[in-house]
């Protein structure tokens, strides 16, 4: 495969990861915003869920190619989606964590303060609420791209989106 049609092939993988994270974060903050708006709070950031989408998405492009060797070697699908999960989403809540603290530095009186004081910050339930639906996201993609690998590139799509056989020999409605 040469140069240009690798860079076809990142840029294509790259623009439906960021849909698949685009659509469940967009998801996610539409439900937030409903629930929100009981107690007449007002909506909450649209570029900010897309921004994440697609830094998460190229992110995870990197990860995706990361061997995880001797920890799912021999053993089922669900093991690689569970690890991988798992490695994920508390890599994400550590960033979320350290970002919430630079936020706080000032009214901490430094980023160390802050980020010793980060698990009593008032928007801590925001950021746990965050990395749950993170880590959905990540369950999710993973599986899908075990089943990408095992199925092959296309299969997946293809099977979503053409007809079914009927494996009777009858048309039905």
């Amino acid at each position: 495969m040469g140069s240009l049609e690798k860079a076809k092939e990142e840029l294509r993988s790259m623009v439906l990861n960021t849909a698949f994270f685009g659509a469940w974060f967009l998801t996610f903050l539409a439900i937030k915003n409903l629930i929100l708006a009981e107690y007449r709070i007002g909506p909450t950031g649209i570029t900010a869920a897309l921004i994440a989408a697609l830094v998460l998405a190229k992110v995870v492009l990197m990860l995706e190619r990361v061997e995880l060797g001797s920890l799912v070697q021999g053993r089922p699908a669900w093991c690689e989606v569970a690890i991988r999960t798992l490695l994920y989403a508390i890599g994400a809540l550590i960033v979320m964590l350290l970002e919430k603290s630079f936020e706080a530095r000032h009214e901490a009186g430094g980023f160390i303060k802050a980020l010793a004081g980060v698990l009593h910050h008032r928007d801590i339930p925001h950021v746990l609420a965050n990395s749950l639906s993170v880590t959905g996201a990540f369950l999710i993609f993973n599986a899908k791209s075990v089943v990408r690998r095992y199925l092959g590139t296309g299969t997946l799509f293809r099977m979503f989106t053409q007809p079914m056989p009927d494996p009777l020999g009858m048309n039905r409605c």
